[in-house]
């Protein structure tokens, strides 16, 4: 401690490069701080460090260390009240370029695996960006000596420090319910639950926090179901939505879309009282949508399009400028074949011809000369043959009807199940399609991205850096990602990145597996090793990153303009 200050006073006023001095461990009063990574420029990324604290000043209970999925909201529930904190210190510490910043990865409204917080057998450690204090491109040795000995201490003081055993408590119950939930939707074949009282709609397109005047949700009764859980008297009610084809049905404005949107971000848990934290959707659900433009690789999409205008192969599909029907059936493909178990998808974001052809256009124009073989007519397939479910909103064909086993429709933020009243109307006014044969098979895409596909040389040195949620520098390439909507987070976007310069370094692609293989091992190595793993110093500062699913994983390979595929 003493050492770090008289360090400070030394460089005070020096070039903004002898602030490299500092780098180092520090013993503080109940904690030690670890300056992993010194900038070398006010301007600069910020500097990395750990805050590492010992059990025996702050307990972290062996209990609330005993799984996993408690150790996971233990340092969520850190990492939020330490970027509370930040924010009432605010920037305290003033001058040039990024001087006095003082960032945590902070959390969403999702609870994800992140490094940010990381709870150990014996300690608890925090990890920091900090702006080092700078007057021009001088040390500002003054302002940085109250940035490491008043304003750290209180941010400690008033987050870690100041959490109470019954606020982590709670956190843990929720993680235990939360499990409970998952274990009776797997017993009983549920795709989803949506709890009673849920507050389904968000503030706004750029916020995620709850509408505060929202209708609660509130379960038909057909749908009902109950649910024993753990720290709680009262069991929980709420829909259930079965494994099979389920359509949300109703008029426009009625929370069609806002139920399937809550359904799409249900694959990842929420905090208590943010509306959705007892939304929960089968983790292998994938939201599909058209996607113009989007780069496809050797992709077999002949289930769906076949017999394309100049005689291009469908079987081994590849395009830089994917249309919107190629594109969704392609989302549909690359899904079932990273495993997803279920379909999530809106008409609003689909590419019509690819989801509908009544028969009066069926009748017009003869299937021989239409190439598209619409969803409509593969939905049951995928359900019979691969197990793969469908959650799908349509307000626009009564088709659907035919093959829905389950129907729901939203009338004033309410739903009503009206599968009774659809087979009614089935049989009242039939509809005659032509039938699809061919069987479809689990197999039909399985590929091996090859070693050349991870491009990361841009000019002499090997560069990949996640730019925003939804952005991928990749060497000289980019990689765009907003059609990826289950990416929530860009601390998952930058742990993609990390991933990609992994997989680069380690020669992973030369191993020749197919992908669905690939991303087995990947998981292994984030559930054995850590997220941490995959970031550029392991074995310090891990870096601001959260975890992605497999899916959104496969989604970057995907859309690599630079992929190679055997």
């Amino acid at each position: 401690m003493k050492k770090l200050q008289q360090l400070l006073r030394n460089i005070d006023g020096k070039g903004y490069k002898a602030y490299k001095s500092i780098q180092g461990r520090y013993s503080f009063h109940r904690y030690e701080i670890s300056m992993d990574y010194v900038q070398g420029d006010p301007f600069a990324s910020p500097s990395k460090i750990r805050i590492v604290i010992p059990d025996a000043y702050r307990p972290i209970k062996d209990e609330w260390k005993q799984s996993k999925q408690r150790n996971i909201y233990v340092a969520d529930h850190i990492a939020r009240s330490v970027a509370k904190a930040i924010q009432a210190e605010a920037k305290q510490s003033r001058g040039s370029g990024k001087s006095g910043l003082i960032h945590i990865d902070q959390p969403g409204q999702e609870i994800l695996e992140r490094t940010a917080v990381q709870i150990k057998k014996e300690k608890t450690i925090i990890c920091l960006s900090v702006g080092l204090p700078a007057n021009g491109r001088r040390i500002n040795g003054k302002e940085a000596e109250k940035l490491f000995f008043t304003i750290l201490p209180s941010i400690l003081k008033y987050s870690i420090f100041a959490i109470k055993d019954e606020e982590i408590e709670q956190s843990v119950q929720l993680a235990d319910q939360h499990i409970a939930i998952r274990e009776k939707m797997k017993e009983n074949n549920w795709l989803a639950f949506v709890a009673d009282g849920a507050i389904l709609p968000r503030e706004s397109g750029v916020s995620n926090r709850p509408l505060r005047k929202a209708v609660p949700f509130e379960s038909p009764q057909e749908n009902r179901v109950e649910i024993k859980l753990p720290h709680r008297e009262e069991p929980l009610t709420g829909m259930a939505i079965k494994k099979g084809i389920s359509l949300i049905v109703g008029g426009g404005y009625h929370g069609k879309s806002t139920l399937l949107q809550a359904l799409e971000r249900g694959v990842y848990h929420h905090i208590r009282g943010d509306g959705r934290e007892y939304v929960l959707t089968n983790l292998d659900a994938v939201k599909i949508r058209a996607e113009d433009g989007r780069q496809v690789t050797s992709v077999n999409i002949s289930a769906f399009i076949n017999d394309l205008p100049h005689g291009q192969a469908t079987t081994k599909f590849t395009t830089e400028n994917a249309s919107g029907s190629t594109s969704q059936a392609t989302n549909v493909v690359e899904a079932i074949e990273a495993g997803a178990t279920t379909l999530l998808i809106d008409e609003d974001t689909s590419a019509t011809n690819f989801m509908i052809r009544d028969a009066r256009m069926q009748a017009l124009v003869h299937q021989d000369k239409e190439p598209i073989t619409p969803f409509i007519d593969k939905i049951k397939q995928l359900r019979d043959d691969l197990e793969v479910s469908t959650i799908l909103v349509m307000g626009g064909s009564g088709d659907y009807f035919d093959v829905a086993d389950e129907v729901i429709m939203m009338d004033q933020y309410k739903p009503f199940n009206v599968t009774d009243k659809a087979r009614e109307i089935v049989e009242h006014h039939p509809v005659s399609r032509q039938p699809v044969t061919e069987k479809l098979a689990s197999d039909m895409n399985q590929r091996i991205f090859l070693p050349p596909s991870l491009n990361l040389q841009k000019g002499k040195k090997k560069k990949v850096q996640a730019k925003s949620l939804y952005t991928i520098l990749m060497g000289m390439t980019t990689i765009q990602l907003q059609g990826v909507e289950q990416l929530v987070d860009a601390s998952q976007t930058r742990a993609i990145a990390e991933l990609l310069r992994y997989m680069e370094a380690k020669g992973i692609l030369k191993q020749g597996k197919p992908l669905s293989s690939l991303l087995d091992d990947i998981e292994k190595i984030m559930d054995n090793e850590g997220l941490q793993a995959f970031a550029p110093f392991p074995n310090q500062h891990p870096g601001d990153l959260a975890r992605p699913r497999r899916f959104e994983i496969a989604a970057c390979l995907n859309r690599m303009r630079t992929a190679k595929v055997q």
